[in-house]
């Protein structure tokens, strides 16, 4: 038997669709491949691009900002939405714009942390993360008052950022771009 067939559910029925700019929320009924009727809530949203942000060795961060799902401020590379339209490597310049006030022309070189999507919650959620590395140049200029913190990117660096960075997908970002080893600037 085609596993895949087999590891399809039925969709039964819709429940609720509820949308808005940011999420549409969707709940179904939905029927295992065992036969059994549940009823399942998902979201639908954008892609996200997360951001390590390097210059003159240190990782650069904007100013931690609050986080309603966890109701704090909260360290974070920079990051965003992935537009309609738009490929996440294309969504970089804009979000180092916005976040840091850094110019596309200070970027010295984008480079993927991962090229195939990683799924946030595959189970609740359709959202892929993207990563990226962006070195600026030595002598471009960020605004000091858009820094929230800096790192070494140094083993003892990232050992020290991993002890106050609580974001999962940024920690997953850092470790995955820490152990790949061509990686380094």
């Amino acid at each position: 038997m085609n596993q895949t067939a087999k590891s399809q559910w039925k969709t039964l029925d819709r429940l609720v669709e509820i949308n808005s700019h940011w999420v549409k929320l969707i709940a179904e009924h939905l029927e295992t491949t065992e036969g059994q009727i549940v009823e399942y809530w998902r979201v639908e949203r954008a892609d996200s691009v997360v951001i390590l942000t390097i210059q003159a060795e240190k990782f650069l961060f904007p100013t931690p900002m609050y986080r309603p799902g966890v109701a704090s401020a909260t360290l974070d590379f920079p990051g965003g939405r992935v537009p309609a339209q738009v490929t996440p490597a294309a969504a970089v310049a804009a979000i180092m714009k916005r976040e840091l006030g850094v110019t596309e022309s200070a970027i010295a070189r984008i480079q993927p942390i991962n090229t195939v999507g990683w799924a946030i919650n595959s189970s609740f959620s359709n959202q892929k993360l993207y990563g990226f590395v962006a070195e600026l140049h030595p002598t471009a200029t960020v605004d000091p008052e858009l820094i929230g913190a800096e790192y070494s990117v140094t083993p003892d660096g990232i050992r020290d950022l991993l002890k106050k960075l609580t974001c999962l997908q940024c920690r997953a970002l850092l470790l995955e771009w820490q152990n790949q080893v061509d990686f380094r600037f």
